[in-house]
Order: structure tokens, then C-alpha cells, then sequence
């Protein structure tokens, strides 16, 4: 019984899916024009979803720069989209010098490695085998620097604390750099051309590869005590970065170089802190909630278009009821009931609806994709926004197509058939 009441279900919903399409295809224009609405409905919110999913994609992957376990401390925050108030506050903050740095290097118990850096130039690095393009940056850094920054020594040695020590005049090329300088291959005690200054090679990094169109390899370490003989260290903050020696005891290091740096600093019990600390995690939640604004208005601007999309599939479809009185007339002369012309009704709104959804679902995911192309990213598709955007596109069809679909379903038989 349950079998055959699923089989009568099935034949009626097959048989008014094909009747809607026949009446689709007998009105191609009238049909496109109308489904335009919903296209630009759905286009606009997957474009923005899939563009903010390509963005948030590469925020998560790139920051892996930092070592498992790594938070990162600064004077200024990462991202800042507030006013003026905001940036007038950070600015008055005092910055984070080399003190305070290696206060953190010497007590903080927990930390299994700590790092300190500052970028001190960028140009054009030479060697006696080639030069690089003028954009390469030199970073001051320490020994820590290497397991937070997640920097793996492929040739050679990366800093010592002796470098710090005494400031010597060595470095740590970047793959990139390193391929640009010694393109036959690197010989350690090799010299490069720093700003007119000649450094040692002790060590090259592994690649890292691209990073927003630009690259990740593109750089040279120094020590940062060189960095500060040769270009000084008034004005200048750094930042300091920690790793944790396991995820069990994080929260506990933040809270014992957060306790470091506000003694240091001077920060009164009370007061919030004047530095601030991140990680991977808290720079991914900032830019969700950054990008959360960007999110709601593409929902609240396309709500407006599939309203707009929805109400013109209602007056599409009551024309369509009365341009086919007669029929729907003989319909219910030869045996269908008002339910059949329900669903005929119905499902016609429906797949309406959901062809114009499925062509914005598909160009809005190849929009916003553009985001990944032009930046170098990978592409993604985002299956529970496109989930989404159908189920959507089926409730206005539902929605803006049940009230024709009733005014359908009880025209009088009789005058339907005397209708001209």
C-alpha cells in the first residue's frame, strides 16, 4: 500500500514537472526575463561569499609563517579598520623596544622559543654571481626567530646567539634570494652586498612559496644587533614572537608574557594592556568580523533582488493561469483534481526559481573565484552557501508561486471551459 501511494506521488510530481517545463519552453523570453531576477539574486550573495571564502581560505593557509603553537606581540594590531580615535590611542602607546624584548627572552619560563625581529631595509641585494630585484627585505631577527617563524635551514646554519652577541655581519638568505645570488649553487662564506655593506652567508632557507601574488622568499636575515649598529634602534618597535611548547600550556605562556611585558612597561593593575597579542586563531576571528559587514550587506542587497525576483514570478505566473483557463478547464474535465493543478502550478514557479538560481550559483562561484586567479590562490567552492542559494531559490518559488497556483486550482471548471 505505502509502495504504490509512493509510485502515485512519484507520477503525479513527474507529470507536473513536464508540464511546467513544456509551459517554460513555450515562453522562452517571458521565462529568461524573469528568471534574470533570481540569476542576480543569488549571483550577488555567491560571488561575495565565494570572494570572502578565497580571502579566508588564504588568511588561514598563509598563517602557518608561524609555528605551531606561536603568538605574536606588538605594538600595533594586525588589522585596524576603526577611526581615528582608535589609531591616535595605539600611537600613543610606547613601543616595544629591545628591553622589553628580551625580558620576555629571559623570563619567560614557559616559552619553548622566543623571537625578536624588525625589518630594517629593502632593495636591491647583489652578489658576484647576480643581483635581485629591489625588493627584497632584510629582517633583524634572533635565533628564536627560526622555530617561531617556522623557518627551515636547507643549507647551511641559520643565526646563533654568538651572531647576536658580537653583531656580526652575517646572514640567512631566502630561497628566493638565495636562487637570484648563487644560481649554480651556494658555497657558505659566499659575500653579499647589503646596502653597500658585505655580509657573510652561513645559511639558506627552504622555499615557501607565494604568497598573495607576491613571495614568501623573498628576504634575508641579519642579526638584529647588526641591524641595529647600521640603521639604530631610536623610534623603533619590535616584535616579539613566543612559541608554547605544546597547546596544553599556551594560554598559560600568553598569560605569563602578558604579566612579562605589563610589569616591564609599567602598565598599571586595571588599566588594559598598551600592546597587543595574536595569534593564528585571533586574526582569523578578526577577519571574519572585519568581513562580517561586507557578508550582511551582499544578504540584505540580494534579500531586496529575490524579493524583486519573487514578485515578478507571481505576476508572471497569474498571467500564465490566465492565458490557460481553457486549459486548465479540460484538466479538470477529464479527471484532475485541484492538487494535480496545484503542483503543475507550483513546481513551474519552482523550476523557474531554481534555473535562474543555478545560473547564479554557477557564475557567481566563477566571480568570485576571479578573486583566486588574480591573487594567485587556489579556487574554491562553497558547497554550503551553494546548498543554500538552492534551497532559497526553492522557497521563492514555493512562496511567490502557491498563490497563482491556488487561483489555478479553483477556477470553476465550467467557466474555464466556456473561457475564450
Amino acid at each position: 500500500m505505502k509502495f504504490r501511494l509512493l509510485r502515485l506521488l512519484w507520477g503525479e510530481w513527474r507529470e507536473g514537472f513536464l508540464a511546467a517545463m513544456d509551459a517554460l519552453a513555450a515562453h522562452k523570453l517571458r521565462s529568461a526575463l524573469t528568471l534574470a531576477g533570481v540569476l542576480i539574486g543569488v549571483f550577488s550573495i555567491i560571488v561575495v561569499m565565494t570572494a570572502m571564502r578565497v580571502l579566508q581560505s588564504y588568511v588561514e593557509t598563509e598563517l602557518s609563517a608561524l609555528g605551531a603553537n606561536t603568538f605574536w606581540v606588538r605594538k600595533w594590531p594586525v588589522l585596524q579598520f576603526s577611526g581615528g580615535r582608535d589609531w591616535q590611542k595605539n600611537l600613543r602607546r610606547k613601543n616595544v623596544t629591545y628591553a622589553h624584548a628580551l625580558a620576555v627572552r629571559q623570563r619567560a619560563t614557559l616559552a619553548a622559543a622566543v623571537g625578536i625581529e624588525t625589518v630594517f631595509w629593502a632593495g636591491e641585494v647583489s652578489s658576484r654571481f647576480g643581483k635581485t630585484p629591489p625588493t627584497v627585505v632584510v629582517f633583524g631577527a634572533v635565533p628564536g626567530n627560526f622555530p617561531a617563524r617556522n623557518w627551515t635551514v636547507a643549507e647551511g646554519r641559520g643565526l646563533l646567539d654568538i651572531d647576536v652577541e658580537t653583531g656580526s655581519y652575517v646572514c640567512v638568505l631566502g630561497a628566493g634570494v638565495r636562487k637570484a645570488l648563487f644560481p649554480t649553487g651556494l658555497t657558505l662564506g659566499d659575500q653579499v652586498k647589503i646596502d653597500g655593506i658585505n655580509y657573510t652567508v652561513v645559511g639558506a632557507l627552504e622555499p615557501r612559496g607565494s604568497f598573495m601574488g607576491g613571495n614568501q622568499d623573498n628576504f634575508v636575515v641579519i642579526p638584529i644587533t647588526t641591524g641595529f649598529n647600521r640603521y639604530g634602534r631610536l623610534w623603533r618597535s619590535l616584535d616579539i614572537l613566543v612559541q608554547a611548547p605544546d597547546q596544553e600550556t599556551y594560554e598559560e605562556t600568553v598569560e605569563q608574557v602578558r604579566g612579562i611585558l605589563r610589569a616591564v612597561r609599567k602598565v598599571a593593575p586595571g588599566e588594559e594592556d598598551d600592546f597587543e597579542i595574536f595569534s593564528n586563531e585571533s586574526i582569523i576571528r578578526q577577519f571574519r568580523e572585519v568581513t562580517f559587514a561586507v557578508r550582511a550587506g551582499a544578504v540584505a542587497v540580494s534579500s531586496i533582488a529575490l524579493l524583486a525576483a519573487g514578485i515578478g514570478i507571481m505576476n508572471i505566473m497569474l498571467v500564465s493561469v490566465t492565458e490557460r483557463t481553457r486549459e486548465i478547464g479540460v484538466r479538470r474535465a477529464v479527471g484532475a483534481k485541484k492538487r494535480n493543478i496545484m503542483t503543475q502550478f507550483t513546481l513551474e514557479a519552482v523550476v523557474l526559481s531554481e534555473l535562474g538560481g543555478v545560473a547564479g550559483i554557477v557564475l557567481g562561484v566563477l566571480g568570485g573565484n576571479a578573486t583566486a586567479l588574480l591573487l594567485e590562490l587556489p579556487p574554491v567552492v562553497p558547497v554550503d552557501w551553494i546548498i543554500l542559494g538552492v534551497a532559497i531559490c526553492s522557497l521563492v518559488g514555493i512562496i511567490f508561486g502557491i498563490y497563482p497556483a491556488y487561483r489555478a486550482a479553483n477556477l470553476n471548471p465550467i467557466e474555464s471551459l466556456r473561457y475564450e
